[in-house]
């Protein structure tokens, strides 16, 4: 599988920087956009970028403020990047897959698949194929229905949904796959924000965050956990320099000094731009990681020991209060100290600034929600939240961050393979037909069956599995086992590549562009992160004329494989959304006159009972205080704990470029960021060139990640911090958290030996040993349409 080159001169390192945003991003965004897009496509799309006549941006799940307090600019650099990377003039045509084979192409990073630009026709693998060939859709979708009637169980097809897609898109493809007779749905969540999801449905009765943006400038105090705003959610800090503006304090808890936590230059102001910015936090707790469990707790202790209790919501809204104070009236600070490498004045000091708030937000990301104890911490932080009274009143509440922009609609719409009954039995009210009941797969589970020959089929709508997933050698090996792969997408990417014996890649629009169907131009809809569901329109004229929307691909095969089946129209769902949108209407509760309500500038919200009545829809019927006992991780002598992060260049596994500016990495990918003492404990030198190793106590798999610079950085002891997903590899299948089986991938113990510079530098992972061999892949030689990116090292 293809990598960065090692090459010691592409790799410059440089001292963190000290703010985020201001002129350099606007430079680096109008960078991207134009040498992407040209200067008339940057000007239509990013004016249009999440306005309410506007499309979605495809990144982040963000909320947008209301239609009248948006910027003409109402974008971040990496939002004006992800735009330029769909809306990009490059072409992977049929020429580039008949110039390269599937191997050559595997050889090849993933930064350099994506920027072949977008895929323009259907393409197909067939079986014993060496190259993706032109395929009419037709065609596409009979091998699609033939593959799925042949199965002996529906339950031998995994659907795989990414975060990006439409909720009508979403709706037809749950709808579907019920149909089929599974619930076999995997989906984004499941690697990310699931402990959240079921963390808040056992604490609170709902997954989804309890805030608005208005909560967010009113808070008192804002307490940001596992998050890193300045890459991941960069809007995000307008909110917060709002807030700071209106007196909110603001304390950061996360293992790293992050540049955007520390200042922000808010390139919409004179003062971002000529000024000093706004500093964001007032506190900052270099956290140990995994160590949040145990910081929440002492918390708690403290506001319990002073009594700082909101006693009267405790007595009306919450049950198990006594249990839960009895438990950290007995915290042990010498655990507490140990578990999060913070002193005790420290967690005191963070603990009277939530004492003395009246109104406090609670925010968290995958630093807490990818650890074997991510559901315990997070019930331990709606503890905190309910010991304060913080849900259910302006300027408070849970704020779990999506990372992507529509997993929280996709799963509203029922992409889940756990999915509540209600909605099951809304679906057979609707359709006539009885949905299958029983639980389907998760990623992991899917990934497993995939692996052990018990699933045949796997079609992902968006994403790109292979690379997103835990164990990528594991999971590479599983999509191989498959008899047909299927890949909705707008890029190439490394999902195209370990595929199945049969493999189609499937086309489609991309949100910057308009959707006509049934003689009119169609829209789709998407939610954000504090539930409000807003209309997307495109602007752009299609990438290639052979494109489909998401929607009219799902309802394309669908119709082939099922045909008139329970008089589902798919037909018209797939020429009209508004037909998808009605289904929509009498199925989804709180989407009542869906496409009327989602029309409306803003959209408009959807319910949330503790938000809205403080309101409980738990088994007890009221928010559930739990006790969680400190499970501290320990890592053996000559070890780290790694985390895996994103660059200041990506988006999830899309690479946008090589550079980490924020943290000092120019021109290169894979670095492992750790504290210098523990590089001379460890007995090497900033700089050296290492493998990353991983073991796992469960099996006997020695998991590999070579070539990784050591960079010297500002890490609590013992921990490391990585990019994924070159670091992926490392994360064990099997290790995930109890209760949401996500993968623990900010929680890696790992060890560090010298390169073996006698290898042959070709694979971004190796399980078991590191192979000495080469692929024995050659490229081609000259390419004149693609000079711009460069060959790998060994096919240079």
């Amino acid at each position: 599988m293809g990598k960065d080159s090692i090459d010691e001169a592409d790799l410059r390192v440089h001292g963190p920087e000290d703010h985020a945003a201001g002129v350099t991003a606007v430079a680096v965004s109008m960078k991207r956009a134009v040498g992407h897009m040209g200067v008339k496509n940057t000007a239509k799309t990013l004016l249009k970028l999440n306005q309410a006549d506007g499309f979605d941006c495809m990144s982040c799940a963000w909320p947008d403020p209301d239609p009248e307090n948006r910027h003409a600019a109402e974008f971040c650099e990496n939002g004006a990047k992800a735009v330029a990377e769909e809306a990009t003039k490059d072409r992977a045509t049929p020429e580039l897959f008949a110039r390269y084979s599937i191997a050559e192409l595997d050889a090849h990073d993933e930064y350099w698949l994506g920027q072949q630009g977008r895929i323009t026709h259907p393409m197909v693998k067939r079986p014993g194929g060496t190259h993706y060939e032109p395929i009419q859709w037709d065609e596409a979708n009979a091998i699609i229905a033939e593959h799925l009637t042949a199965l002996d169980s529906p339950d031998e097809a995994i659907f795989y949904t990414s975060g990006r897609a439409s909720n009508e898109a979403a709706f037809a493809y749950q709808l579907f796959v019920r149909a089929l007779g599974t619930n076999n749905m995997p989906d984004c969540s499941n690697m990310c924000h699931e402990s959240t999801s079921i963390a808040l449905a056992e604490s609170i009765g709902i997954g989804k965050a309890s805030v608005s943006m208005n909560d967010v400038y009113q808070a008192d105090v804002i307490l940001i956990a596992g998050q890193n705003p300045g890459t991941n959610h960069p809007r995000m800090l307008s909110a917060l320099e709002i807030a700071k503006r209106r007196g909110a304090k603001i304390i950061a808890v996360n293992p790293l000094r992050e540049a955007g936590l520390h200042n922000f230059r808010n390139p919409q102001v004179p003062r971002g731009i000529v000024g000093k910015g706004t500093d964001i936090a007032d506190l900052h707790l270099p956290i140990k990681i995994n160590g949040d469990l145990a910081f929440f707790q002492a918390v708690g202790s403290l506001l319990v020991e002073w009594d700082a209790l909101d006693h009267d919501f405790i007595d009306r809204h919450t049950t198990g209060f006594e249990q839960w104070a009895e438990h950290v009236r007995s915290v042990d600070w010498a655990t507490v100290e140990h578990a999060t490498g913070l002193s005790r004045e420290l967690i005191t000091q963070a603990a009277e600034m939530i004492r003395a708030s009246s109104k406090t937000i609670y925010c968290w990301a995958m630093g807490l929600t990818q650890h074997r104890n991510a559901v315990a911490t997070i019930k331990e932080v709606c503890n905190v939240a309910f010991a304060r009274g913080d849900i259910g009143k302006p300027g408070a509440g849970l704020f779990p961050v999506r990372g992507h922009s529509n997993v929280q609609g996709d799963r509203t719409m029922g992409i889940w393979e756990r999915p509540p009954q209600a909605f099951l039995d809304s679906l057979q009210t609707e359709f006539g037909f009885d949905p299958p009941r029983e639980h389907g797969l998760d990623t992991v589970d899917s990934i497993r069956a995939m692996r052990d020959g018990k699933a045949h089929v796997f079609i992902g709508l968006g994403g790109n599995f292979v690379h997103a997933s835990p164990d990528t050698a594991v999971t590479a090996e599983a999509m191989t086992k498959t008899r047909l792969t299927v890949q909705i997408s707008t890029k190439l990417n490394r999902s195209h590549l370990r595929c199945g014996e049969t493999a189609l890649i499937l086309p489609t629009l991309g949100r910057t562009e308009k959707d006509i169907r049934g003689g009119k131009e169609q829209f789709i809809s998407v939610e954000d992160s504090v539930c409000a569901v807003h209309a997307s329109r495109g602007v752009l004229d299609p990438a290639s004329p052979h494109l489909r929307s998401e929607t009219a691909i799902v309802c394309g095969f669908a119709e082939a494989t099922l045909g008139d089946r329970y008089g589902i129209r798919w037909a018209a769902m797939r020429d009209d959304y508004d037909v998808i949108r009605d289904h929509i209407s009498r199925v989804v509760v709180g989407c009542e006159e869906y496409t009327a309500k989602v029309d409306r500038p803003g959209g408009f919200v959807l319910p949330h009972p503790p938000r809205d009545t403080r309101t409980f829809q738990t088994e007890s019927g009221l928010a559930e205080f739990v006790a969680s006992p400190i499970n501290v991780l320990e890592v053996p002598e000559g070890h780290l704990l790694l985390q895996t992060l994103r660059s200041h260049d990506q988006y999830n596994t899309t690479i946008y470029g090589k550079s980490d500016r924020y943290r000092g990495i120019e021109g290169g990918r894979r670095v492992v960021f750790v504290h210098p003492d523990d590089i001379a404990h460890l007995g090497f030198s900033d700089g050296d060139l290492v493998d990353l190793t991983a073991r796992w106590d469960d099996d006997d798999i020695v998991r590999m990640a070579p070539d990784f610079r050591i960079v010297s950085y500002d890490t609590p002891r013992g921990t490391a911090a990585a990019y994924y997903p070159e670091t992926n590899p490392l994360v064990p299948l099997d290790s995930t958290a109890e209760g949401s089986n996500t993968p623990t991938s900010k929680a890696v113990i790992i060890s560090m030996a010298a390169a073996d510079t006698s290898r042959t530098r070709h694979g971004s992972y190796d399980t078991q040993q590191p192979d000495d061999t080469d692929d024995g892949q050659d490229a081609e030689g000259s390419d004149e349409g693609h000079k711009k990116h460069p060959q790998p090292a060994h096919l240079s």
